[in-house]
């Protein structure tokens, strides 16, 4: 349609020139004699313009020539013909037909029905559907559905039969008067103002001879035309390639020229080639379906590469990372407005060639379910990655652990690289790159570690069977000690730190310390808890006691014990705590444990960034 309605722009100075008297009456079609009587109003009227352009070759008689020949093409139903030829073949019929009426006895008008043979607004028919020339099957007969619905055209058989009737009869004698004999040979030959007709007349008797309803020179011409715009376009598509792709406004005009080029170039030899050079026959036919299959390639690449390129420049910006999903998204979206794009051009394409779509799009239909149950895996994990995008567990960068379920560890854990439309791919701590589906990934158990305000130190501390429960109470109040007196390590009232003897187990009495470390930092957490560690460690030692061995370990060595000094200085500690009411259980008084919080030097003394 588009290229329609250039082409009508670029011949409306020839229209305008042109006596636009009739331009707007209707052809009647409202009954067989209606029809019949337009039909050969019609002959006198293009043998009326093409004397006046014979006689004088310009635009505005070539005008009126025009729009005298394409008003013939309301006398037929055109609806079995390509809607890209449609108005060529009625053209073409028009002449053909012409020359077999003028050749036979035609009955008179009065014999054939007019409008008052038939009901109007619906009533019952009065008359016959069909109405055949006498002695002959062209036939004029009532549409009954469609844009025509009602009207009384030449029928689709006598279109499709028109040039056998023309071939059966052209050698007989003229038994009706006509303005111009033998038009249909003549409008092989004819061509638009720019082009003489002496020159061509001129031309030797092989040039002017007709194949396949053109002649010669004119094939010549027309393969002329396409081969030196085939090497323009050659020429266009290097120049095209020659920088390097990128986001810019610039480069995505360079790669668009070579589709805008065919539409011009397209436009242009539609021009010369049917106004001046005047093909017809089967070139015009194969001209008309060659341009609509270009014109559709064209504007899909347009489509595809503008959704493409407004993609591009999306991602170009720093708050999208190319390889987040986002990114993925985004492109996927462009790709599917180019590929819906593309499927609607193709289809409007194929209908304009004759190509059955109704037939085709049924195909798909089925074709698309039985891609659908191969490609199971593929929709899991496309439909893995649209819920990866709404619920956005990670992004790209951040380091996570992904478990089957969520208890604590760190059995798996790595820092994303990309999520993709087909799986996830994560870089784990040893270096190595696991790749995820999107189906599996989404159902497992994501603990994003790079937006935690803090990350949690959690460990159980096995001691010796052999210590006093006294002991044990030193122990815990100076491990609880510790903590609170760490500046890494955070006391809330919702999540406090945690230091208990929490049961016996098989070889040991079991401590557990949990807290949180002010880190978010995977790295700088581990050598805070290596530093709690340590100190734990001291402390174990100067409580007197040990850590427990496992019970089915059998070894032999000559065992210090228990340090018995330390374990009565332990036990004197508690006592003195306890007669001083300062027994630091179940917790710490709230003052003393804001007394002693951040007191402890971290990084540790002897470190390299120790505060001296």
């Amino acid at each position: 349609m588009l290229v329609k309605l250039l082409a009508l722009f670029l011949f409306l100075p020839l229209i305008s020139i042109a006596d636009t008297h009739g331009l707007l009456e209707p052809v009647d079609t409202d009954s067989p004699r209606a029809t019949f009587e337009s039909f050969v109003k019609l002959t006198e009227e293009v043998g009326r313009n093409y004397s006046a352009y014979r006689d004088s070759p310009s635009p505005a008689t070539q005008a009126a020539l025009m729009q005298a020949a394409v008003k013939t093409t309301a006398l037929f139903d055109l609806s079995q013909i390509p809607e890209a030829s449609q108005q060529e073949v009625g053209i073409e019929t028009f002449l053909q037909l012409w020359e077999v009426v003028a050749r036979l006895d035609l009955p008179d008008l009065k014999d054939i029905p007019d409008s008052s043979a038939y009901g109007k607004d619906g009533e019952a028919l009065k008359g016959p559907t069909q109405w055949l020339i006498p002695d002959t099957d062209i036939a004029i007969v009532r549409i009954g559905e469609g844009a025509k619905a009602g009207e009384f055209l030449f029928s689709a058989k006598t279109v499709e039969r028109a040039a056998h009737y023309y071939a059966l009869v052209r050698g007989l004698p003229y038994k009706q008067p006509v303005p111009t004999k033998n038009l249909y040979l003549v409008a092989q030959t004819m061509t638009g103002w720019m082009i003489p007709l002496t020159w061509t007349e001129s031309l030797p008797d092989w040039a002017n001879t007709p194949i396949a309803g053109q002649v010669t020179w004119k094939w010549l011409a027309t393969l002329l035309c396409i081969g030196l715009a085939i090497l323009l376009g050659v020429f266009v598509f290097r120049w095209s390639m020659v920088s390097a792709k990128d986001a810019t406004l610039r480069s995505h005009l360079r790669q668009i020229c070579t589709p805008l080029f065919i539409i011009g170039i397209g436009l242009l030899l539609k021009l010369f080639l049917r106004n001046q050079v005047n093909i017809t026959g089967l070139g015009s036919d194969s001209f008309n379906y060659l341009l609509e299959i270009l014109y559709g390639i064209a504007l899909v690449l347009i489509v595809w590469l503008t959704a493409n390129w407004i993609a591009d420049a999306v991602i170009d910006s720093p708050k999208i990372n190319p390889e987040s999903l986002d990114a993925h998204l985004i492109r996927l979206a462009a790709r599917s407005v180019g590929i819906i794009a593309a499927l609607a051009l193709m289809f409007r394409v194929a209908n304009q060639i004759g190509i059955p779509v109704y037939g085709l799009v049924a195909g798909a239909g089925v074709g698309g379910l039985a891609i659908a149950l191969a490609a199971k895996s593929t929709l899991e994990n496309f439909m893995g990655a649209l819920n990866l995008f709404a619920d956005r567990p990670v992004r790209i960068g951040d380091l996570c652990r992904y478990d089957d379920d969520s208890a604590a560890g760190w059995r798996s854990v790595g820092r994303v690289e990309s999520i993709g439309l087909r799986s996830t791919k994560i870089r784990r701590h040893d270096r190595s790159l696991i790749t995820i589906p999107n189906s599996e990934f989404a159902q497992k158990y994501i603990v994003n570690l790079s937006v935690c305000d803090h990350m949690l130190l959690h460990t159980t501390l096995g001691m010796r069977y052999e210590t006093t429960d006294d002991q044990l109470r030193f122990l815990l109040a100076e491990l609880r000690e510790l903590l609170h007196s760490h500046p890494k390590a955070i006391h809330m009232a919702s999540d406090p730190i945690r230091v208990r003897f929490v049961g016996f187990g098989d070889f040991a009495l079991n401590v557990e310390i949990r807290a949180y470390i002010k880190t978010s930092n995977y790295n700088e957490f581990l050598a805070v808890q290596e530093d709690i560690l340590l100190r734990v460690m001291q402390i174990v030692k100067k409580a007197g006691t040990g850590f427990a061995f496992p019970s089915n370990t059998v070894y032999h060595t000559r065992d210090g014990g228990i340090d018995a000094l330390r374990q009565q200085d332990a036990e004197k500690q508690v006592r003195e705590w306890a007669l001083a009411q300062k027994l630091p259980f179940p917790d710490f008084a709230e003052e003393y444990r804001l007394q002693m919080t951040d007191t402890l030097d971290y990084p540790p003394e002897g470190s390299p960034n120790a505060n001296y």
